[in-house]
């Protein structure tokens, strides 16, 4: 074991080495061979290229050289594309705080049973007065950051439940195609962390419709963790123990407190009163969105069989049942 897996337990070395294809003895000739690939792509700045930095990519690849510095690429290059996200990345920016502050990400104490870590995201919380969807992906990009210095979760990853339980018709109008491709982008394509699953609950039928829009933009790795509950919780508890999730989500553990991640994140910060007007970020938003219609293909739009056109919401003539969209069990590697 050299000192760069200092931070895992013997059962995560194991994991490692089995799951992962991580060896010891050639850990820091892996590593060396991805920096290497760096002068291919003199466009992207590159602004952190330490051993343990690339390591995180090298796991979030199951140590394919080539595919870890893809990623490694697209890392710097979205944000080099987003300069204005990632200007002020920091808990106490107004419109993260507010974010934070509403549990966009909440975060569960405990583990599941393979290590990983739960975050959680109660969609009714979102106050579209108070914070962009921007606003919500920052404030997700910045506990991830925080989140990804701990090397268990490095290779044990993280699980994502989405609860849409109250979620309007109006507050899904604001979920453009071109701002949940941001996010794919951002969480899919362009950061080093395991998804073993994402969940969504009690989903209405107008997010399905929006996942048909964006189903083209995924990745099959990505498509088959996808699960969709409706209101069967006990599909979701076939997967993740009711035990270590809160009662709002059929668990044993008490409600979530929205706050606690926050709180971790902002320490004394969390208490001190910030004034923050969407507004002031709405041209950035718009600029972005669009920037990123123009590279929305038409062509890739029709592969899906879509119920709703693109950026348009319409009521489908049938909606499956909960059991019809809940996705086979599958090995969540």
């Amino acid at each position: 074991m050299t000192h760069l897996q200092a931070g895992l337990s013997p059962e995560t070395l194991e994991k490692a080495k089995v799951e992962l294809k991580e060896n010891p003895d050639t850990l820091h000739q892996d590593i060396q061979e991805v920096r290497d690939m760096i002068i291919t792509r003199p466009d992207i700045g590159f602004l952190r290229t330490d051993d343990a930095f690339i390591l995180r990519f090298l796991r979030a690849r199951k140590f394919n050289h080539f595919e870890a510095f893809r990623l490694l690429a697209q890392y710097f290059e979205y944000r080099q594309q987003n300069l204005d996200m990632f200007k002020n990345l920091k808990a106490t920016d107004p419109g993260i705080k507010q974010a934070l502050k509403d549990g966009f990400p909440g975060v569960l104490s405990n583990l599941d049973k393979y290590g990983r870590k739960i975050l959680v995201l109660f969609a009714a919380n979102w106050d579209q007065s108070r914070y962009t969807f921007v606003d919500i992906l920052r404030a997700i990009l910045l506990s991830l950051e925080s989140m990804i210095e701990d090397p268990e979760l490095q290779v044990n990853g993280f699980i994502l439940i989405i609860d849409w339980s109250n979620f309007t018709f109006k507050q899904a109008s604001k979920l453009t195609p071109s701002m949940l491709r941001l996010a794919i982008e951002g969480l899919q394509d362009s950061f080093p962390a395991r998804f073993g699953g994402i969940h969504f609950v009690n989903q209405p039928w107008y997010i399905h419709a929006l996942y048909t829009v964006i189903r083209p933009f995924l990745k099959d790795k990505t498509r088959k963790r996808i699960f969709m509950h409706g209101n069967n919780l006990n599909s979701l508890h076939q997967l993740i123990h009711p035990e270590i999730l809160p009662s709002e989500l059929g668990g044993m553990m008490p409600p979530y407190d929205m706050g606690t991640w926050a709180r971790t994140l902002l320490d004394h910060a969390y208490d001190e009163e910030t004034d923050y007007c969407p507004e002031s970020y709405t041209l950035s938003v718009q600029d972005l969105e669009r920037d990123l219609e123009k590279n929305l293909s038409p062509k890739t739009m029709k592969r899906s069989q879509s119920v709703v056109e693109p950026g348009v919401l319409k009521r489908p003539d049938k909606v499956k049942s909960d059991e019809d969209n809940m996705q086979p069990l599958l090995s969540l590697d």
